[in-house]
């Protein structure tokens, strides 16, 4: 039986569902500015991608799968799985004693995520008709805009200290931050969600394409995801090289997808249902989520380490720069989230979304050292401009083109996509910044600047000179003064003459090898761009092939999805 909602009640729970979106959305940014400080504490350097990896896997593999189970066993109760998972991962995290344990509870705090993000965009298509859904799809892409600056600011400044309520904030108040906002959105989400339940009285799980799709898609992120770090102990003691382990991923994975294919076929509730990929438009939406998250998601992480090779900036002021994109993000978002509702179409949003975003995508491909902040700003509000329509626009043309009982399955397949994208795309790029960089630094390593620093026993903690990571690293601001401050210990027992005239060399040398390198970073940085720009060619393409249904509206007083 349908249950009709109050507007106050729909009004509660989306900013519950918000809250708890808001969590995942803040975790992917907030933690960044945090990894320093933990591995620091825990001595704990070459365990650094693992921090990150575990989570990624854990919430890539539960978003197809929670979103199954939602329309099986109901939408609330997934969600207050997934809120209480991760808020008891983001405690037991904060509270972890050593860097396994962290690895650990940041896996099951990817679970709590995951589920999450497959059901959080899912229950706008439950609350609301198709043609309202617009306005509410632009509201949680507002969220995530909100979010990618919060985060970095958030995370820099309880990681820093603060002092609250006679206590000294720490990197775990990262995690701990979360515990609040996680119980609150819990006990509404328990007191004013109905069920959103579409599954039959005894529905049957597939379990066999879960555990197939689990092992695929973990061992493909495994596989692009610094595999060579996450690895090193058995490439060591086998003496196998990073190219064969990775084959032998690639065809774990082949296999395994082959596998859920074949199980999917003849199972009663599929994981993700077949007959999606016979939707001409699903096809085509999945296309475009990948492409998308591969272009944008791999690419656009690299403006903050812009920022700080170019500009200087620390890490919360490179966020801080990003400011103009995440305005652009939240306002055309929300007005375009408005319109959509207005007039019920979506398909025109969408190719003008794309567009911005493409040509924006191809004017960061202009920047260089030389360019002015304002006219990255500039770019980035018209970038921001044109994701702001994109995003949310996906879930809304792919939730339109299923009924009811397989919304949370589909809507779930468009954030698996992106996040495929967006990890194969970070990977890819990746490499490419890393072979780009090596190629247009040619010999640094013989520089003055770093022969000078190798004699320097402090600097020799940096890292290995003979290594791109290092190298960028030594040109961040914060390195750079940490370097000036131990060499100008080193020169202070120098005669005054002769120290004046070692700190000019010296500093000479740094603007030198400050200038090759920002030069290097950024000319590797035009490349990936121009790459990026290609993927967001095809996937306007793939936007103008879609056949748009009109969205359809609510009777009065309906709440689509709601079940007692």
């Amino acid at each position: 039986m349908h249950h009709h909602l109050s507007l106050r009640a729909k009004l509660i729970i989306m900013i519950s569902v918000m809250a708890a979106m808001f969590l995942v959305a803040l975790d992917q940014t907030i933690i960044a500015t945090a990894l320093g400080k933990i591995v620091e504490q825990f001595n704990a350097y070459d365990s650094l991608s693992w921090i990150v990896t575990a989570y990624l896997i854990t919430t890539t593999i539960t978003v197809p799968i929670a979103g199954k189970l939602s329309d099986l066993f109901g939408r609330r109760i997934m969600l207050l799985i997934g809120v209480a998972v991760f808020t008891a991962g983001s405690l037991m995290s904060g509270l972890s004693g050593d860097i396994v344990q962290l690895i650990l509870w940041r896996a099951l705090q990817g679970i709590g995520g995951g589920i999450i993000t497959a059901n959080a965009f899912t229950i706008v298509g439950d609350l609301f008709a198709a043609r309202e859904r617009g306005k509410w799809q632009g509201l949680i892409g507002a969220v995530f805009g909100l979010s990618s600056v919060i985060g970095p600011l958030l995370g820099g400044w309880l990681t820093d200290g603060q002092h609250l309520a006679g206590l000294v904030t720490n990197w775990r108040w990262t995690f701990f931050i979360n515990i609040p906002v996680g119980i609150v959105a819990f006990i509404l989400i328990s007191i004013y969600s109905p069920s959103f339940r579409h599954g039959g009285k005894k529905p049957k799980v597939d379990y066999l394409g879960a555990g197939l799709l689990a092992i695929g898609l973990g061992t493909l992120i495994l596989a692009v995801d610094n595999t060579k770090n996450i690895f090193a102990g058995l490439l060591s003691s086998t003496g196998m090289s990073v190219d064969t382990l990775k084959l032998m991923m690639y065809g774990i994975v082949a296999l395994s997808i082959a596998a859920f294919v074949f199980v999917e076929r003849r199972a009663k509730e599929p994981i993700l249902p077949p007959h999606f990929f016979a939707n001409r438009n699903f096809v085509l939406i999945m296309t475009i989520a990948t492409l998308f998250g591969a272009a944008f998601m791999g690419s656009i992480l690299y403006l903050t380490q812009f920022n700080q090779q170019v500009f200087g900036a620390t890490p919360t002021q490179s966020g801080m720069m990003l400011l103009p994109m995440v305005a652009g993000v939240m306002a055309s978002s929300i007005g375009a989230g408005q319109l959509i509702s207005k007039i019920g179409k979506y398909k025109i949003f969408m190719q003008i979304g794309f567009i911005l975003a493409t040509v924006s995508m191809f004017m960061l491909s202009t920047l260089t050292p030389e360019s002015g902040y304002l006219y990255e700003a500039i770019i980035m509000v018209v970038l921001g401009l044109g994701l702001g329509v994109a995003m949310p626009v996906m879930n809304l043309a792919v939730q339109n083109e299923f009924e009811m009982h397989e919304l949370g399955a589909a809507t779930s397949s468009s954030q698996l996509f992106r996040s495929l994208g967006s990890t194969i795309g970070t990977a890819v790029f990746g490499a490419m910044l890393t072979a780009g960089i090596i190629a247009h630094l040619g010999n640094i390593q013989q520089s003055a600047y770093v022969q000078t620093l190798k004699q320097n026993p402090a600097a020799s903690k940096i890292g290995d000179f003979n290594d791109s990571n290092t190298i960028l690293n030594l040109n961040m601001p914060d390195v750079k003064k940490e370097v000036s401050g131990s060499a100008d210990k080193a020169f202070a027992e120098l005669p005054a003459v002769t120290r004046t005239q070692a700190t000019k060399a010296f500093t000479a040398e740094q603007n030198d090898f400050s200038s090759t390198v920002t030069h290097a970073f950024s000319s590797s940085l035009q490349h990936i761009f121009y790459v990026a720009f290609g993927l967001m060619v095809a996937a306007t393409l793939a936007v103008f092939a879609i056949k748009e249904r009109v969205l359809r509206s609510a009777n009065p007083g309906e709440t689509p999805g709601a079940q007692e």
